[in-house]
């Protein structure tokens, strides 16, 4: 049975979630459908140019994502501290970056007296848009939305693009994170369509990786202009800055290395993995062995509902009023030794 998205996502236990929509009928996305004899790879930009708008808005980070020909991945995470930093007013001009709003908060804006009772209705509305611009199904609503009207008047039709609902999984601890991160950034090696990560178009490790490969670019990890803005991992230029938590913790090569390495693994139920006799990631990128060490320096002081170790899957479910979760024996068996929260290797 379906349950609610609700019953899905728990702020409490952990603002990391893994989310896919899949186009209906598993039709095409992007790339060229054969069938039709068309090509609608020009999709992909659409999606990466809307998505780098939306975590704009929303209090949302986004910490990978892979654009595929009837599908895509993010892995994103809630900050409810930005959200609460936001006064009204901010929170009502994101608001009606999306949408029209009510004529009562126009007048607020545009800086007209309001009476009290009509200034208490604005106040209640920031309140209610505050929350859904910490609100994972609203971004992922807005997005396909979007992305659906533009295909929809391309093929002169109308009718549902997106199936009805996007999965959810929660990430539990880092160790999941990252974990779900790779299995994102992988998708096109393993879908047969990319030899290499840092070749898998419209993708995050591609993007993570392209200011590496081209050090004539800027170092803000994007590869185009309309690249979402994605949020950081260390990189030797950051590494003596203020010292960052959890997953802003792993040194971007180390990420890399980690992709690379898992890769290389073939795996029976997918038809790709990186060739063998492919050169390291490091040699791939050029990096010069200098900028390696001073990177590795040490820095100053069935789809799984849920990816962690088995003591915070087990307290997730609680939170949702549920003994057991789908897939938890097998999550646990990936995280063998891990007896609660993890700390992100360095």
């Amino acid at each position: 049975m379906t349950r609610a998205r609700r019953e899905q996502i728990s702020l409490a236990e952990t603002p990391y979630y893994h989310c896919i929509s899949r186009c209906v009928r598993r039709a095409f996305l992007c790339g060229y459908d054969r069938y039709a004899d068309r090509d609608y790879e020009h999709r992909r930009g659409w999606i990466r140019a809307k998505m780098g708008e939306l975590v704009e808005i929303f209090a949302l980070d986004l910490y990978a994502y892979a654009i595929m020909s009837n599908h895509y991945h993010v892995v994103l995470r809630v900050d409810e501290d930005t959200a609460a930093e936001w006064t009204d007013d901010e929170v009502l001009r994101r608001w009606t970056r999306l949408f029209k709003g009510p004529e009562l908060v126009r007048m607020h804006l545009a800086g007209d007296v309001l009476s009290e009772a009509e200034s208490d209705e604005v106040a209640r509305v920031a309140a209610l848009w505050r929350e859904r611009l910490m609100d994972i199904s609203w971004f992922m609503r807005y997005l396909n939305e979007a992305i659906a009207t533009e295909a929809n008047r391309e093929d002169g039709c109308k009718g549902r693009f997106f199936e009805g609902r996007f999965k959810s999984q929660a990430l539990l601890d880092e160790r999941a994170v990252l974990a779900c991160m790779a299995y994102v950034d992988l998708n096109p090696v393993r879908a047969g369509i990319a030899e290499t990560p840092e070749d898998s178009d419209y993708t995050s490790v591609q993007q993570r990786s392209r200011p590496l490969a081209e050090p004539s670019e800027p170092a803000d990890e994007t590869q185009a202009d309309d690249a979402p803005t994605l949020a950081p991992l260390v990189t030797a230029e950051s590494a003596d800055d203020a010292e960052p938590d959890g997953i802003g913790a792993v040194r971007l090569m180390d990420y890399l290395e980690l992709v690379d390495h898992t890769g290389r693994a073939l795996r029976e139920d997918k038809r790709g993995a990186i060739p063998s006799n492919a050169l390291p990631v490091f040699q791939r990128l050029g990096i010069e062995p200098e900028t390696w060490m001073r990177h590795m320096r040490p820095r100053r002081n069935h789809q799984l509902q849920a990816l962690g170790a088995e003591p915070a899957m087990r307290r997730f479910a609680e939170t949702l009023g549920r003994q057991w979760l789908w897939g938890m024996r097998s999550s646990a068996g990936l995280f063998v030794g891990c007896t609660g929260a993890s700390h992100a290797a360095t």
